[in-house]
Protein backbone atom coordinates (compact mmCIF):
# COMPACT_ATOMS: atom_id res chain seq x y z
CA UNK A 1 0.00 0.00 0.00
CA UNK A 2 1.55 3.29 -1.04
CA UNK A 3 1.69 6.36 1.19
CA UNK A 4 1.77 10.02 0.31
CA UNK A 5 4.79 12.03 1.40
CA UNK A 6 4.18 15.15 3.48
CA UNK A 7 5.58 17.40 0.80
CA UNK A 8 3.56 15.85 -2.01
CA UNK A 9 -0.13 16.50 -2.86
CA UNK A 10 -2.56 13.74 -2.03
CA UNK A 11 -4.75 12.07 -4.64
CA UNK A 12 -7.64 14.45 -4.01
CA UNK A 13 -5.68 17.65 -3.47
CA UNK A 14 -5.05 20.31 -6.05
CA UNK A 15 -1.60 20.24 -7.60
CA UNK A 16 0.81 22.85 -6.36
CA UNK A 17 1.24 25.74 -8.76
CA UNK A 18 4.36 25.37 -10.87
CA UNK A 19 7.05 27.96 -10.38
CA UNK A 20 7.49 30.27 -13.31
CA UNK A 21 10.85 29.61 -14.92
CA UNK A 22 13.41 32.30 -14.24
CA UNK A 23 14.12 34.40 -17.29
CA UNK A 24 17.58 33.69 -18.68
CA UNK A 25 19.58 36.91 -18.69
CA UNK A 26 21.19 35.90 -22.00
CA UNK A 27 17.88 36.95 -23.62
CA UNK A 28 18.68 40.53 -22.68
CA UNK A 29 22.16 40.20 -24.15
CA UNK A 30 20.63 38.85 -27.34
CA UNK A 31 18.25 41.80 -27.57
CA UNK A 32 21.04 44.27 -26.75
CA UNK A 33 23.22 42.94 -29.57
CA UNK A 34 20.35 43.17 -32.07
CA UNK A 35 19.66 46.77 -31.02
CA UNK A 36 23.39 47.56 -31.24
CA UNK A 37 23.63 46.12 -34.76
CA UNK A 38 20.63 48.14 -35.96
CA UNK A 39 21.98 51.28 -34.30
CA UNK A 40 25.41 50.66 -35.86
CA UNK A 41 23.90 50.29 -39.34
CA UNK A 42 21.91 53.50 -38.94
CA UNK A 43 24.93 55.40 -37.59
CA UNK A 44 27.13 54.13 -40.39
CA UNK A 45 24.67 55.07 -43.12
CA UNK A 46 24.02 58.53 -41.66
CA UNK A 47 27.57 59.46 -40.68
CA UNK A 48 29.50 57.85 -43.52
CA UNK A 49 33.26 57.74 -43.02
CA UNK A 50 32.93 59.80 -39.83
CA UNK A 51 31.54 56.65 -38.20
CA UNK A 52 35.10 55.31 -38.12
CA UNK A 53 35.37 57.18 -34.83
CA UNK A 54 33.41 54.34 -33.24
CA UNK A 55 36.13 51.79 -34.11
CA UNK A 56 37.83 52.05 -30.67
CA UNK A 57 34.67 50.57 -29.15
CA UNK A 58 35.14 47.46 -31.29
CA UNK A 59 38.87 47.35 -30.50
CA UNK A 60 38.07 47.53 -26.79
CA UNK A 61 35.93 44.41 -27.02
CA UNK A 62 38.59 42.64 -29.12
CA UNK A 63 41.24 43.51 -26.51
CA UNK A 64 39.11 41.91 -23.80
CA UNK A 65 38.61 38.79 -25.93
CA UNK A 66 42.37 38.59 -26.57
CA UNK A 67 42.99 38.83 -22.84
CA UNK A 68 40.80 35.81 -22.04
CA UNK A 69 41.63 33.54 -25.00
CA UNK A 70 44.62 31.75 -23.44
CA UNK A 71 43.01 31.01 -20.03
CA UNK A 72 39.81 29.72 -21.70
CA UNK A 73 41.70 27.55 -24.17
CA UNK A 74 44.03 26.14 -21.51
CA UNK A 75 41.26 25.22 -19.07
CA UNK A 76 38.86 23.80 -21.65
CA UNK A 77 41.50 21.66 -23.35
CA UNK A 78 42.94 20.24 -20.12
CA UNK A 79 39.50 19.42 -18.72
CA UNK A 80 38.32 18.31 -22.16
CA UNK A 81 41.12 15.73 -22.37
CA UNK A 82 40.10 14.52 -18.94
CA UNK A 83 36.49 14.12 -20.03
CA UNK A 84 37.58 12.29 -23.16
CA UNK A 85 39.45 9.84 -20.96
CA UNK A 86 36.38 9.33 -18.79
CA UNK A 87 34.15 8.73 -21.81
CA UNK A 88 36.65 6.34 -23.37
CA UNK A 89 36.59 4.19 -20.25
CA UNK A 90 32.89 3.43 -20.76
CA UNK A 91 33.76 0.53 -23.03
CA UNK A 92 32.61 0.17 -26.59
CA UNK A 93 29.91 2.85 -26.37
CA UNK A 94 32.30 5.62 -25.31
CA UNK A 95 34.97 4.63 -27.81
CA UNK A 96 32.56 4.48 -30.75
CA UNK A 97 30.96 7.78 -29.77
CA UNK A 98 34.28 9.62 -29.52
CA UNK A 99 35.50 8.32 -32.89
CA UNK A 100 32.22 9.30 -34.52
CA UNK A 101 32.29 12.75 -32.91
CA UNK A 102 35.83 13.43 -34.10
CA UNK A 103 35.02 12.36 -37.67
CA UNK A 104 31.77 14.32 -37.90
CA UNK A 105 33.17 17.49 -36.33
CA UNK A 106 36.11 17.43 -38.73
CA UNK A 107 33.76 16.77 -41.64
CA UNK A 108 31.58 19.71 -40.60
CA UNK A 109 34.62 21.98 -40.42
CA UNK A 110 35.64 20.88 -43.92
CA UNK A 111 32.12 21.56 -45.24
CA UNK A 112 32.23 25.07 -43.80
CA UNK A 113 35.62 25.59 -45.43
CA UNK A 114 34.37 24.38 -48.82
CA UNK A 115 31.28 26.60 -48.74
CA UNK A 116 33.36 29.56 -47.63
CA UNK A 117 35.72 29.09 -50.55
CA UNK A 118 32.80 28.89 -52.96
CA UNK A 119 30.89 32.01 -51.88
CA UNK A 120 33.91 34.10 -50.72
CA UNK A 121 31.99 35.88 -47.94
CA UNK A 122 33.18 39.30 -46.80
CA UNK A 123 35.01 40.35 -49.95
CA UNK A 124 35.50 44.11 -50.45
CA UNK A 125 34.51 45.00 -46.89
CA UNK A 126 37.89 46.68 -46.30
CA UNK A 127 38.00 46.02 -42.58
CA UNK A 128 40.87 47.62 -40.67
CA UNK A 129 43.58 45.51 -39.10
CA UNK A 130 43.45 45.28 -35.31
CA UNK A 131 45.79 47.94 -33.90
CA UNK A 132 45.20 48.68 -30.21
CA UNK A 133 47.92 51.33 -30.21
CA UNK A 134 46.11 53.26 -32.94
CA UNK A 135 42.81 53.03 -31.06
CA UNK A 136 44.47 54.07 -27.80
CA UNK A 137 45.79 57.23 -29.42
CA UNK A 138 42.38 58.09 -30.85
CA UNK A 139 40.25 60.22 -28.59
CA UNK A 140 42.13 59.62 -25.31
CA UNK A 141 41.61 55.87 -24.95
CA UNK A 142 45.17 55.29 -23.69
CA UNK A 143 44.28 54.65 -20.07
CA UNK A 144 41.55 52.11 -20.83
CA UNK A 145 43.71 50.11 -23.25
CA UNK A 146 46.66 50.22 -20.83
CA UNK A 147 44.50 48.59 -18.13
CA UNK A 148 43.67 45.55 -20.27
CA UNK A 149 46.48 42.94 -20.19
CA UNK A 150 48.03 41.71 -23.41
CA UNK A 151 47.35 38.27 -24.82
CA UNK A 152 49.36 35.07 -24.35
CA UNK A 153 50.39 33.30 -27.60
CA UNK A 154 47.74 30.73 -28.53
CA UNK A 155 49.77 27.94 -30.14
CA UNK A 156 52.15 27.53 -27.15
CA UNK A 157 49.09 27.54 -24.90
CA UNK A 158 47.51 24.75 -26.97
CA UNK A 159 50.70 22.71 -26.81
CA UNK A 160 51.17 23.09 -23.05
CA UNK A 161 47.47 22.39 -22.40
CA UNK A 162 47.62 19.14 -24.38
CA UNK A 163 50.76 18.05 -22.48
CA UNK A 164 49.18 18.85 -19.12
CA UNK A 165 45.91 17.16 -20.10
CA UNK A 166 47.53 13.90 -21.16
CA UNK A 167 49.87 14.00 -18.15
CA UNK A 168 46.89 14.24 -15.80
CA UNK A 169 45.20 11.45 -17.73
CA UNK A 170 48.25 9.19 -17.30
CA UNK A 171 48.32 9.86 -13.55
CA UNK A 172 44.87 8.32 -13.15
CA UNK A 173 43.40 8.80 -9.68
CA UNK A 174 46.47 10.76 -8.53
CA UNK A 175 45.71 13.42 -11.14
CA UNK A 176 42.02 13.62 -10.25
CA UNK A 177 42.44 16.33 -7.54
CA UNK A 178 44.40 18.54 -9.95
CA UNK A 179 41.78 18.03 -12.65
CA UNK A 180 39.07 18.92 -10.16
CA UNK A 181 40.97 22.07 -9.20
CA UNK A 182 41.35 23.08 -12.86
CA UNK A 183 37.62 22.59 -13.39
CA UNK A 184 37.01 25.03 -10.54
CA UNK A 185 39.48 27.47 -12.09
CA UNK A 186 37.70 26.99 -15.40
CA UNK A 187 34.40 28.02 -13.83
CA UNK A 188 36.05 31.28 -12.71
CA UNK A 189 37.57 31.91 -16.14
CA UNK A 190 34.26 31.23 -17.86
CA UNK A 191 32.51 33.56 -15.44
CA UNK A 192 34.88 36.32 -16.54
CA UNK A 193 34.20 35.33 -20.15
CA UNK A 194 30.50 35.70 -19.49
CA UNK A 195 31.06 39.21 -18.14
CA UNK A 196 33.09 40.14 -21.22
CA UNK A 197 30.24 39.01 -23.45
CA UNK A 198 28.10 41.78 -21.95
CA UNK A 199 30.47 44.23 -23.65
CA UNK A 200 29.62 42.59 -27.00
CA UNK A 201 26.80 45.06 -27.84
CA UNK A 202 29.24 47.96 -27.50
CA UNK A 203 31.84 46.21 -29.66
CA UNK A 204 29.23 45.21 -32.22
CA UNK A 205 27.95 48.77 -32.48
CA UNK A 206 31.43 50.19 -33.00
CA UNK A 207 32.43 47.60 -35.60
CA UNK A 208 29.18 47.69 -37.58
CA UNK A 209 29.04 51.50 -37.58
CA UNK A 210 32.64 51.76 -38.79
CA UNK A 211 32.36 49.18 -41.58
CA UNK A 212 28.96 50.38 -42.81
CA UNK A 213 30.22 53.96 -42.74
CA UNK A 214 33.14 52.93 -44.94
CA UNK A 215 31.43 50.63 -47.45
CA UNK A 216 27.73 51.50 -47.11
CA UNK A 217 25.10 48.97 -48.20
CA UNK A 218 27.82 46.62 -49.48
CA UNK A 219 28.70 45.70 -45.88
CA UNK A 220 25.09 44.87 -45.10
CA UNK A 221 24.86 42.71 -48.21
CA UNK A 222 28.05 40.81 -47.30
CA UNK A 223 26.78 40.04 -43.82
CA UNK A 224 23.43 38.87 -45.18
CA UNK A 225 25.22 36.59 -47.66
CA UNK A 226 27.22 34.99 -44.84
CA UNK A 227 24.13 34.45 -42.70
CA UNK A 228 22.08 33.07 -45.60
CA UNK A 229 24.88 30.74 -46.71
CA UNK A 230 25.34 29.50 -43.16
CA UNK A 231 21.65 28.72 -42.67
CA UNK A 232 21.51 26.95 -46.03
CA UNK A 233 24.66 24.93 -45.27
CA UNK A 234 23.25 23.83 -41.90
CA UNK A 235 19.98 22.77 -43.54
CA UNK A 236 21.78 20.75 -46.21
CA UNK A 237 24.05 19.18 -43.58
CA UNK A 238 21.04 18.06 -41.52
CA UNK A 239 18.90 16.79 -44.37
CA UNK A 240 21.53 15.30 -46.68
CA UNK A 241 24.46 14.27 -44.47
CA UNK A 242 22.78 13.41 -41.17
CA UNK A 243 19.61 12.20 -42.92
CA UNK A 244 21.56 9.81 -45.15
CA UNK A 245 23.53 8.45 -42.19
CA UNK A 246 20.39 7.90 -40.15
CA UNK A 247 18.57 6.20 -43.04
CA UNK A 248 21.54 4.07 -44.07
CA UNK A 249 22.42 2.80 -40.59
CA UNK A 250 19.05 2.54 -38.85
CA UNK A 251 16.44 2.88 -41.61
CA UNK A 252 14.84 5.81 -39.75
CA UNK A 253 13.64 9.01 -41.40
CA UNK A 254 15.29 12.31 -40.45
CA UNK A 255 12.10 14.32 -40.98
CA UNK A 256 10.10 12.03 -38.69
CA UNK A 257 12.83 12.32 -36.08
CA UNK A 258 12.73 16.11 -36.34
CA UNK A 259 8.93 16.05 -36.01
CA UNK A 260 9.31 13.89 -32.88
CA UNK A 261 11.71 16.50 -31.44
CA UNK A 262 9.50 19.44 -32.44
CA UNK A 263 9.02 20.78 -28.91
CA UNK A 264 12.74 20.69 -28.32
CA UNK A 265 13.39 22.64 -31.52
CA UNK A 266 10.97 25.34 -30.39
CA UNK A 267 12.69 25.48 -27.00
CA UNK A 268 16.12 25.77 -28.62
CA UNK A 269 14.93 28.43 -31.05
CA UNK A 270 13.55 30.52 -28.21
CA UNK A 271 16.72 30.24 -26.09
CA UNK A 272 19.38 30.06 -28.89
CA UNK A 273 20.99 27.22 -26.94
CA UNK A 274 20.78 23.46 -27.29
CA UNK A 275 21.67 23.10 -23.60
CA UNK A 276 18.09 23.95 -22.64
CA UNK A 277 16.82 20.79 -24.34
CA UNK A 278 19.39 18.36 -22.88
CA UNK A 279 17.12 16.71 -20.26
CA UNK A 280 14.31 16.36 -22.79
CA UNK A 281 16.61 14.79 -25.39
CA UNK A 282 17.75 12.19 -22.86
CA UNK A 283 14.16 11.27 -22.01
CA UNK A 284 13.01 11.17 -25.62
CA UNK A 285 15.93 9.08 -26.87
CA UNK A 286 15.24 6.48 -24.19
CA UNK A 287 11.57 6.41 -25.15
CA UNK A 288 12.57 6.02 -28.81
CA UNK A 289 14.26 2.70 -28.09
CA UNK A 290 17.87 3.61 -27.27
CA UNK A 291 19.06 1.94 -24.08
CA UNK A 292 19.61 4.09 -21.00
CA UNK A 293 23.39 3.38 -20.75
CA UNK A 294 23.95 4.45 -24.36
CA UNK A 295 21.89 7.61 -23.96
CA UNK A 296 23.66 8.37 -20.68
CA UNK A 297 27.06 8.30 -22.40
CA UNK A 298 26.38 9.62 -25.91
CA UNK A 299 24.11 12.60 -25.23
CA UNK A 300 26.14 14.40 -22.52
CA UNK A 301 29.45 13.63 -24.25
CA UNK A 302 28.06 14.76 -27.58
CA UNK A 303 27.11 18.11 -26.08
CA UNK A 304 30.82 18.76 -25.55
CA UNK A 305 32.44 16.98 -28.48
CA UNK A 306 29.84 16.76 -31.26
CA UNK A 307 29.17 20.33 -32.32
CA UNK A 308 28.51 20.15 -36.04
CA UNK A 309 26.78 23.52 -36.32
CA UNK A 310 29.53 25.27 -34.38
CA UNK A 311 32.17 23.63 -36.58
CA UNK A 312 30.51 24.87 -39.78
CA UNK A 313 30.21 28.34 -38.28
CA UNK A 314 33.85 28.53 -37.21
CA UNK A 315 35.37 27.93 -40.63
CA UNK A 316 32.84 30.08 -42.50
CA UNK A 317 33.29 32.95 -40.04
CA UNK A 318 37.09 32.67 -40.22
CA UNK A 319 37.05 32.85 -44.02
CA UNK A 320 34.62 35.78 -43.81
CA UNK A 321 37.05 37.70 -41.59
CA UNK A 322 40.05 36.84 -43.79
CA UNK A 323 38.30 38.01 -46.95
CA UNK A 324 36.94 41.12 -45.24
CA UNK A 325 40.47 42.04 -44.13
CA UNK A 326 41.71 41.68 -47.71
CA UNK A 327 43.98 38.80 -46.66
CA UNK A 328 42.35 35.58 -47.95
CA UNK A 329 43.88 32.44 -46.49
CA UNK A 330 45.77 30.02 -48.71
CA UNK A 331 44.73 26.35 -48.60
CA UNK A 332 47.62 25.45 -46.28
CA UNK A 333 46.66 28.23 -43.88
CA UNK A 334 43.04 27.09 -43.93
CA UNK A 335 44.05 23.54 -43.04
CA UNK A 336 46.22 24.82 -40.20
CA UNK A 337 43.32 26.93 -38.96
CA UNK A 338 41.05 23.88 -39.16
CA UNK A 339 43.43 21.83 -37.00
CA UNK A 340 43.64 24.56 -34.36
CA UNK A 341 39.87 24.83 -34.19
CA UNK A 342 39.38 21.06 -33.96
CA UNK A 343 41.51 21.09 -30.82
CA UNK A 344 40.38 24.41 -29.35
CA UNK A 345 36.66 23.72 -29.68
CA UNK A 346 36.72 20.57 -27.53
CA UNK A 347 35.18 20.88 -24.11
CA UNK A 348 33.87 24.42 -24.59
CA UNK A 349 30.25 23.59 -25.30
CA UNK A 350 27.53 25.46 -23.47
CA UNK A 351 29.88 28.31 -22.58
CA UNK A 352 28.75 31.84 -23.37
CA UNK A 353 31.15 33.12 -26.02
CA UNK A 354 32.84 29.74 -26.56
CA UNK A 355 32.44 29.98 -30.33
CA UNK A 356 33.85 33.49 -30.40
CA UNK A 357 36.81 32.57 -28.18
CA UNK A 358 37.61 29.56 -30.39
CA UNK A 359 37.35 31.69 -33.53
CA UNK A 360 39.57 34.32 -31.95
CA UNK A 361 42.08 31.65 -30.94
CA UNK A 362 42.36 30.40 -34.53
CA UNK A 363 42.77 33.91 -35.94
CA UNK A 364 45.27 34.88 -33.24
CA UNK A 365 47.33 31.76 -33.93
CA UNK A 366 47.64 32.57 -37.64
CA UNK A 367 47.40 36.34 -38.12
CA UNK A 368 46.73 38.42 -34.99
CA UNK A 369 45.93 41.46 -37.11
CA UNK A 370 42.87 39.58 -38.43
CA UNK A 371 41.19 40.04 -35.06
CA UNK A 372 40.08 43.41 -36.41
CA UNK A 373 37.21 41.59 -38.09
CA UNK A 374 35.93 40.02 -34.87
CA UNK A 375 33.74 42.99 -34.05
CA UNK A 376 31.66 42.54 -37.19
CA UNK A 377 31.34 38.80 -36.53
CA UNK A 378 30.08 39.57 -33.01
CA UNK A 379 27.40 41.74 -34.56
CA UNK A 380 25.99 38.93 -36.72
CA UNK A 381 26.92 36.03 -34.43
CA UNK A 382 23.63 36.17 -32.55
CA UNK A 383 21.67 35.95 -35.79
CA UNK A 384 23.36 32.62 -36.52
CA UNK A 385 23.15 31.15 -33.04
CA UNK A 386 19.79 29.46 -33.61
CA UNK A 387 21.07 27.55 -36.65
CA UNK A 388 24.18 26.50 -34.73
CA UNK A 389 22.15 25.25 -31.77
CA UNK A 390 19.59 23.39 -33.90
CA UNK A 391 22.33 21.70 -35.95
CA UNK A 392 24.27 20.70 -32.83
CA UNK A 393 21.12 19.28 -31.27
CA UNK A 394 20.10 17.33 -34.38
CA UNK A 395 23.61 15.94 -34.74
CA UNK A 396 23.53 14.60 -31.19
CA UNK A 397 20.09 13.04 -31.66
CA UNK A 398 21.28 11.26 -34.80
CA UNK A 399 24.50 10.19 -33.07
CA UNK A 400 22.49 8.58 -30.26
CA UNK A 401 20.51 6.47 -32.72
CA UNK A 402 23.66 5.50 -34.65
CA UNK A 403 25.72 4.47 -31.63
CA UNK A 404 22.71 2.59 -30.25
CA UNK A 405 22.44 0.65 -33.51
CA UNK A 406 26.17 -0.07 -33.75
CA UNK A 407 26.28 -1.41 -30.19
CA UNK A 408 23.06 -3.43 -30.47
CA UNK A 409 21.34 -1.19 -27.92
CA UNK A 410 18.59 0.19 -30.19
CA UNK A 411 15.10 -1.27 -30.34
CA UNK A 412 14.31 -0.57 -34.00
CA UNK A 413 10.65 -1.57 -33.63
CA UNK A 414 10.17 0.88 -30.75
CA UNK A 415 12.06 3.60 -32.63
CA UNK A 416 9.86 3.25 -35.71
CA UNK A 417 6.69 3.13 -33.63
CA UNK A 418 7.76 6.29 -31.80
CA UNK A 419 8.68 8.25 -34.92
CA UNK A 420 5.46 7.10 -36.63
CA UNK A 421 3.44 8.46 -33.67
CA UNK A 422 2.22 4.98 -32.76
CA UNK A 423 3.94 5.21 -29.38
CA UNK A 424 3.61 8.84 -28.22
CA UNK A 425 6.01 10.26 -25.66
CA UNK A 426 4.58 10.87 -22.19
CA UNK A 427 5.45 14.44 -21.20
CA UNK A 428 4.60 13.64 -17.57
CA UNK A 429 7.61 11.34 -17.41
CA UNK A 430 9.87 14.38 -17.64
CA UNK A 431 8.01 16.23 -14.90
CA UNK A 432 8.26 13.25 -12.54
CA UNK A 433 12.04 13.19 -12.95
Amino acid sequence: MSTTQDNQPGPGSAPAPAKAPRKDRSHWLYIAVIIAVIAGIVAGLLMGKDASGFQPLADLFIALIKMIIAPVIFCTIVTGVGHIAQAATVGKVGGLALVYFLIMSTFALVIGMVVGNVIHPGENLQLSAYDPAKSANHGGWELIFDIIPGSIPVLPTLFVALLVGFALQSLGTRGAPVLDMLERVQSIVLKVMGWIMWVAPIGAFGAIAAVVGKTGWGAIGSMLILMGAFYLTCAIFIVVILGSLLRGVTGLNIFKMMRYLGREYLLIFSTSSSESALPRLIGKMQHAGVSKPVVGVVVPTGYSFNLDGTAIYLTMAALFVANAMGEPLALGEQIGLLVVMIIAAKGAAGVSGAGLSTLAAGLEAHKPEMLGGMGVVVGIDKFMSEARALTNFTGNAVATFLVGKWTGELDIAQAKATLNRESPFDEASLIEH
